[in-house]
């Protein structure tokens, strides 16, 4: 992973065998980014997404291997309980081009990753709503 700075962008590369989230939360951290939008495409051979289900309140999970083009990583970059939290989705098309996607759980890259990290001047921290069991934005936070 490496990464460059400009004024309030970042573009982040990502290489083979280097993981999407665990990659961003690190650049967050470094960076002390407490607000960002994120948005990306590359190319990986394992990915675990999630697909919310309201009745469990919980995830329905499901892995893709094999090779698999990013066509859209999006998401956001803010802070629960003063640390980084991404809240990333992710589409990715597969053979003869079928397409899954969701909530993005893990994606390891299997060549390259660009990733470009937009920050925000300002904080939302995030807060988890008892009833529907998800973390939602929490605007009181300053």
């Amino acid at each position: 992973m490496e990464y460059r700075k400009f004024g309030s962008r970042i573009v982040l590369r990502l290489d083979k065998g280097d993981e999407i989230v665990s990659s961003v939360l690190e650049t967050a951290a470094k960076e002390n980014i407490a607000l960002a939008s994120v948005y990306g495409i590359g190319g990986t051979d394992f990915a675990k997404v999630g697909v919310f289900n309201t009745e469990k309140k919980a995830y329905d999970e499901f892995e893709l291997h094999g090779t698999h083009e990013i066509t859209s990583l999006t998401g956001n970059i803010n802070t629960m309980a003063g640390e980084p939290y991404t809240h990333l989705h992710i589409t990715l098309a597969g053979p003869g081009g079928d397409v899954k996607g969701g909530h993005l759980l893990s994606c390891v890259i299997s060549l390259t990753a660009e990733i470009f990290i937009t920050v925000i001047e300002g904080r939302v921290d995030r807060k988890k709503d008892p009833e529907l069991q998800i973390n939602k934005f929490d605007f009181e936070v300053k």
